[in-house]
C-alpha cells in the first residue's frame, strides 16, 4: 500500500507537467488557427480597400477634370504627341477643355422599337457642344456630354448572313480598306497621312501643282482625272480664275461629337469597365470611352487605323491599344499606343519599326503594370515584351510565338514573369527569365479532347489558368503545369468566346454561336443561372464585369449589351456589321438613316444619339434616301431593287426592280414629285412620285453614260439632272423627257438644290493632285450653302468653303475611320456632319464649331 502511493506520488509531478504542456500547446495552435483566419480577413479587407481606393483615386482625377473643364481653365500642359512618344509618367490634355451644360430636357421614351409620328418632332431641342477635336492642336482626345434615353433594340431579327457572293463588285471605286492583308496593304501607293497632313495651321492644301487650265474666253477649267481632261463650265458671272492661286480654308471646323457602332464580328478582349464608370472599347480608329448611364462619350484619336484590341493596366487608369498597318508605309504602321484614359493624353507608342502587320493582343503585366507584351498578326506569330516606362521604350524580349494562329494573350496574376498564349490547336505557358529571354511550355491536351482552336484565357483567385476552346469546353490548367486539373464538356454549343471572372471569384463564360451565358461558382460548378442574348444581336464576343451585378457583352453583330442574369440585356451601342455606304439626313429633323450590306436599316437621332428603330429590309443595301417632305425612306440595293419604307411605322410602301446591278445613288426632285435612280447598269431610272411617296410610276430612264454612275443632283426647279460616272463624265439631263442636254454651256446658269457630284465646277478644288478619279467617294454641301464635305478613299473627312472653285483650296482634315469613308451628309439645320465608313461600318458624328 506504502509502495503504491509512493509510486502515484512520484507520477504526479510528471503527469502535472505534461498536462500544462498539452494546454499551452493547444492554446498556442487555437491562437495561430485564429490568427491565420484574422490576418486572412485582413487580406481580403486590404484588398477592397485597395479597390475602393482606386475607384476614388480615378473619380478624384475624373471630377477634377470636369471642374477644371467648367470653370474654363486648362489642366497644366505635358508634351503629349499623337505620333511620338511621351517621356513622362502622367498627362493631362494640353488644350483649354470648355464643358457645355448637358442637354436637360426629358426625353419622351418610346415602346421598345422606336417613336410614333407625333414623338418625331419632339426630339428637337439645344444643340449640344463637343470638348474635342480631331484637330492637330488636339491631345488626340475628345468628348461629349448629352444625357439620352438608351438605344431601342432591333425590331426584327436578322436572318443568318450567307458568304459574299464571288461576283467582282466590291464597292464604287474599288478600293483597299486596311482590313485586308498586309500584301494588300503594301501594294498601295495612294498616301495617307493621318495627322502629318497638317501643318501649323491644321490644313491640308488639296493640291500642290494641280494641272488645271482655265480659259477665260470660255469660262472653262479643264482639269485631268487619270489623265483624262474633264472641262468644266462656271458661270456666266464668274470672274477670272487663277489657277495657281490659293483658296483658304472655311471658318468652321469639326469636332467629334459622337461614335456609333462597336466592333466586335472579328476583335476579342475589347470591352472593358473603368473606375470612372465608363466602358471602353473600340470602332474604327476611335478608341471610345462611353458612359452608359449619363449617356456621354468621350474618345482618343491617335490611332491612324483599325484598332484591334484593348488592355488596361492594373492601375485601371491607364489604357494600351494597338493598331493594324493603314495605308500609308511610314505614318500608318502598325504600333502599340499606351494613354491615360482620365486625361486622353498619349504617354508611349511602341512598335512602330518592329511590328509588320498588326496587333492581336495586348496585356500588362499583374504585378505593377511595368510589362507589356503583345502579339503580333504577322506570319511568324511573334510575341513582344516592352518595357513601356523606360524612355527607350525597350523591347525586352522577342520570340516566334507558334506557326499558327495566336489569338489571346495574358500576364499571370500572381505569378510574376508568367505569360500564356493561346490560339489555333495550342495553349502555351511562356516563363520570362531574369535575363529577359522567354521559356515556352506547351499545353498537353487528351487526344480526343485537343480543340481546333483555344479562344479565350482567364484566371480563378487560386492561379489557375481558365481556358475557353472551340468545342464549347472549358479546361482548368493546375497553376504552375502545363497539364489539365478540371475538364467540363460542354458548357455551349460551338466556341466559347469568353471567359469573365467576377471579384466574388465566379465565372461567367460566353458563347459565341448559342448566345448563351452560364455562371459558375469559383470551382467550376455550375451555378444553374444562365441567360441568353436575343439572335439579331449575334453570339456572345466578350463579357466584362460591370458594378453590381450588372454585366456588359459585346456581341459579334457590333452591339454592346448591359444587364444581369437575372432581368435580362437591353442595348447600349448598336451597329452595323458588313460594309455601309448607305446615309442620309432628314430634311428637317436632327435624324438620319443608316443602310448596310447586313441588311439593316436603322433610323438614328441626332441630338439623343440613340437608335430610333432598326429594320431587316432582307436585301444587301448601297444607298438611301429621304423623300423632301420626310414621308418616305428610299433604299437602293446591291440587287437592283429599291424598296421604299414609312418612317413612322416601318412598314414597305413600294418595291420596284430596275435592272439587275447595284442601285448607286437616289435622289427626290425639290418638289417631291419626281426621283432618279442611278445604277451601275450605266442609266439612270426617273420616277413620279405619287399618293406621298406610297406609289410610283416609271417616266423613263436617261441612256449616255459610258460607265456606271456614282452622283446625282437636282436642279431647285425640279427641271434638270446633273451626274456623274466611273469614267468621269458629267452630263446633264431633262428630267421629264430623259433626254441628255448636249450642250453644257447651256447649264452654267442652273441653280442646283443639292451638290452631291464632286465633278463640278463648283467642286474641282475637292481633287487632289493626280487624282484617279475614285479618290473622292461623297461629297455634300451645307444647307446654307457656305461649306463643302468630302469623303475619300483614305479614312479622311475634309472640310472646305463653299464653292470650292481654285484647283488649289486648303481644307480642314480630320481623320477617324479607318476604311474608305463612303458617304458624308449635312444634318437639316447644318449643325452636324455624319460621315459613313465602309468596311469600317462606323458612322462618326461631327458638330461644327
Amino acid at each position: 500500500m506504502d509502495s503504491q502511493q509512493s509510486s502515484r506520488a512520484s507520477d504526479s509531478p510528471g503527469d502535472t507537467m505534461n498536462d500544462v504542456y498539452n494546454a499551452w500547446y493547444e492554446m498556442l495552435e487555437g491562437e495561430g488557427a485564429g490568427l491565420a483566419a484574422r490576418v486572412a480577413e485582413l487580406e481580403v479587407r486590404c484588398a477592397r480597400q485597395a479597390e475602393e481606393l482606386l475607384c476614388l483615386r480615378s473619380t478624384l482625377a475624373d471630377a477634377l477634370r470636369r471642374l477644371n473643364a467648367l470653370e474654363g481653365r486648362a489642366p497644366a500642359p505635358t508634351p503629349a504627341h499623337r505620333n511620338g512618344s511621351y517621356t513622362g509618367s502622367t498627362g493631362t490634355p494640353t488644350r483649354e477643355v470648355r464643358l457645355r451644360q448637358p442637354y436637360r430636357e426629358t426625353a419622351k421614351r418610346t415602346s421598345s422599337f422606336g417613336s410614333s409620328a407625333s414623338s418625331l418632332p419632339q426630339r428637337r431641342g439645344p444643340q449640344h457642344q463637343s470638348t474635342g477635336s480631331l484637330q492637330s492642336d488636339s491631345p488626340a482626345s475628345s468628348s461629349s456630354l448629352s444625357p439620352a434615353p438608351s438605344p431601342s433594340p432591333r425590331a426584327t431579327p436578322a436572318p443568318h448572313l450567307a458568304p459574299h457572293p464571288t461576283h467582282t463588285y466590291r464597292s464604287r471605286n474599288n478600293s483597299t480598306s486596311s482590313n485586308q492583308s498586309a500584301s494588300a496593304t503594301n501594294a498601295l501607293t495612294k498616301r495617307w497621312n493621318s495627322t502629318g497632313d497638317f501643318n501649323a495651321q491644321g490644313l491640308l492644301p488639296s493640291s500642290s501643282t494641280h494641272t488645271c487650265q482655265y480659259n477665260e474666253e470660255e469660262g472653262s477649267m479643264r482639269m485631268y482625272l487619270r489623265g483624262r481632261p474633264v472641262v468644266l463650265y462656271g458661270p456666266s458671272d464668274q470672274d477670272g480664275l487663277d489657277p495657281a492661286k490659293v483658296a483658304p480654308p472655311p471658318q468652321s471646323k469639326l469636332k467629334l461629337e459622337w461614335v456609333y457602332g462597336y466592333r466586335g464580328k472579328d476583335c476579342r478582349s475589347n470591352l472593358y469597365l473603368l473606375p470612372t464608370g465608363e466602358i471602353v472599347y473600340f470602332v474604327a480608329a476611335v478608341v471610345v470611352l462611353m458612359n452608359v448611364e449619363e449617356q456621354c462619350q468621350r474618345h482618343y484619336t491617335g490611332h491612324t487605323d483599325d484598332v484591334k484590341c484593348l488592355a488596361i493596366h492594373p492601375n485601371k487608369l491607364i489604357v494600351a491599344s494597338g493598331q493594324c498597318a493603314g495605308h500609308d508605309r511610314v505614318d500608318a504602321r502598325p504600333h502599340v499606343r499606351v494613354w491615360n484614359s482620365v486625361s486622353l493624353a498619349t504617354l508611349a507608342v511602341l512598335g512602330g519599326g518592329q511590328l509588320q502587320r498588326g496587333v492581336a493582343g495586348l496585356a500588362f503585366s499583374r504585378a505593377d503594370g511595368g510589362l507589356l507584351a503583345a502579339l503580333d498578326e504577322a506570319p511568324d506569330h511573334t510575341i513582344a515584351v516592352w518595357d513601356w516606362q523606360r524612355p527607350d521604350k525597350h523591347c525586352l524580349a522577342e520570340t516566334k510565338c507558334s506557326v499558327d494562329t495566336v489569338v489571346a494573350v495574358e500576364f499571370h496574376p500572381l505569378d510574376r514573369n508568367q505569360i500564356v498564349t493561346c490560339g489555333k490547336n495550342h495553349i502555351a505557358f511562356w516563363t520570362l527569365d531574369q535575363t529577359n529571354m522567354l521559356y515556352k511550355r506547351m499545353g498537353v491536351f487528351e487526344g480526343r479532347d485537343k480543340p481546333k482552336y483555344v479562344t479565350c484565357l482567364a484566371f480563378n483567385p487560386n492561379g489557375d489558368v481558365l481556358s475557353g476552346d472551340s468545342n464549347g469546353n472549358i479546361i482548368v490548367w493546375g497553376r504552375g503545369t502545363n497539364t489539365i486539373a478540371k475538364l467540363v464538356r460542354g458548357v455551349h454549343e460551338g466556341p466559347v468566346f469568353s471567359l469573365c471572372c467576377l471579384k466574388d471569384g465566379g465565372v461567367v463564360s460566353g458563347g459565341g454561336k448559342d448566345g448563351r451565358l452560364v455562371m459558375f461558382d469559383s470551382e467550376m460548378n455550375a451555378t444553374g443561372m444562365e441567360n441568353v442574348i436575343e439572335g439579331h444581336y449575334g453570339g456572345v464576343r466578350v463579357v466584362a464585369e460591370g458594378r453590381g451585378s450588372q454585366l456588359y457583352v459585346g456581341t459579334t453583330r457590333n452591339c454592346i449589351l448591359h444587364g444581369d442574369l437575372q432581368l435580362g440585356f437591353s442595348p447600349a451601342v448598336l451597329g452595323h456589321v458588313e460594309e455601309l455606304w448607305g446615309l442620309a439626313a432628314h430634311p428637317s429633323l436632327p435624324q438620319f438613316v443608316t443602310a448596310g450590306w447586313d441588311r439593316l436599316l436603322q433610323l438614328w437621332d441626332g441630338l439623343s444619339h440613340s437608335t430610333v428603330w432598326s429594320k431587316d429590309i432582307e436585301e444587301r443595301a448601297q444607298c438611301c434616301a429621304w423623300s423632301r417632305d420626310g414621308g418616305a425612306v428610299a433604299v437602293g440595293c446591291l440587287s437592283g431593287r429599291w424598296l421604299v419604307f414609312d418612317p413612322h411605322s416601318r412598314e414597305l410602301l413600294a418595291s420596284h426592280h430596275d435592272g439587275c446591278e447595284p442601285i448607286q445613288t437616289i435622289q427626290y426632285s425639290p418638289n417631291n414629285e419626281l426621283v432618279a435612280l442611278g445604277s451601275r447598269d450605266n442609266f439612270i431610272y426617273v420616277y413620279q412620285v405619287q399618293d406621298s411617296g406610297a406609289r410610283y410610276s416609271r417616266l423613263g430612264k436617261c441612256l449616255g453614260h459610258s460607265s456606271y454612275i456614282t452622283h446625282l443632283d437636282w436642279s431647285e426647279d425640279s427641271q434638270y439632272i446633273r451626274s456623274n460616272s466611273g469614267d468621269y463624265e458629267l452630263l446633264f439631263w431633262n428630267a421629264t423627257t430623259c433626254r441628255q442636254i448636249t450642250n453644257p454651256t447651256s447649264m452654267r446658269d442652273v441653280s442646283w438644290s443639292s451638290s452631291t457630284c464632286p465633278i463640278t465646277f463648283h467642286t474641282l478644288g475637292v481633287w487632289p493632285e493626280n487624282a484617279d478619279g475614285t479618290d473622292i467617294n461623297s461629297c455634300t454641301r451645307s444647307n446654307d450653302g457656305r461649306l463643302v464635305a468630302t469623303g475619300d478613299d483614305f479614312g479622311k473627312v475634309k472640310l472646305f468653303a463653299y464653292p470650292v472653285t481654285q484647283p488649289k483650296s486648303l481644307s480642314h482634315a480630320y481623320g477617324g475611320h479607318s476604311s474608305h469613308v463612303t458617304c458624308v451628309r449635312f444634318l437639316s439645320d447644318d449643325s452636324r456632319l455624319l460621315s459613313a465608313g465602309g468596311l469600317d461600318t462606323a458612322v462618326l458624328q461631327w458638330i461644327l464649331d
